[in-house]
């Protein structure tokens, strides 16, 4: 139940920083809106990744969805594996180069950046 009040809190924290997003740079539009898109990022922890079930571990996520807003960059989810070595985390974002400044500000590694769209069994495009 922690985990997915931890979930809720960044997830609303993250979508108050998406809207109506407006800047200038090589990813804006001619009405200077930025284009976003989906990535999946992979990141590599040797020694695992704790984060506390706590105050202390929402803080964490909050200050990590405060810092990826500074650049546009929106943490939709991640998968953790059960060693807790290796995340695959869901980004909104201008660019990869965007997530891989979010990234460094929050101390993050990251392995790998992809472009990706979603397919589900009930809606495809």
């Amino acid at each position: 139940m922690k985990n997915l009040f931890l979930i809720l809190v960044s997830f609303a924290m993250a979508s108050l920083f998406v809207t109506n997003i407006y800047a200038q740079d090589e990813t804006t539009t001619k009405e200077n809106k930025i284009v976003i898109k989906r990535y999946l990022v992979e990141r590599s922890f040797p020694d695992g990744i704790n984060i506390p079930v706590n105050a202390e571990g929402s803080e964490i996520c909050l200050t990590v969805v405060s810092n990826n807003a500074e650049d546009n960059v929106t943490w939709i989810h991640s998968y953790v594996t059960m060693d807790k070595k290796k995340t695959f985390c869901i980004y909104d974002a201008p660019s990869p180069d965007a997530i891989r400044k979010a990234a460094e500000k929050n101390g993050l590694p990251v392995d790998n950046i992809v472009e990706v769209s979603v397919l589900d069994p009930y809606f495809y495009r």
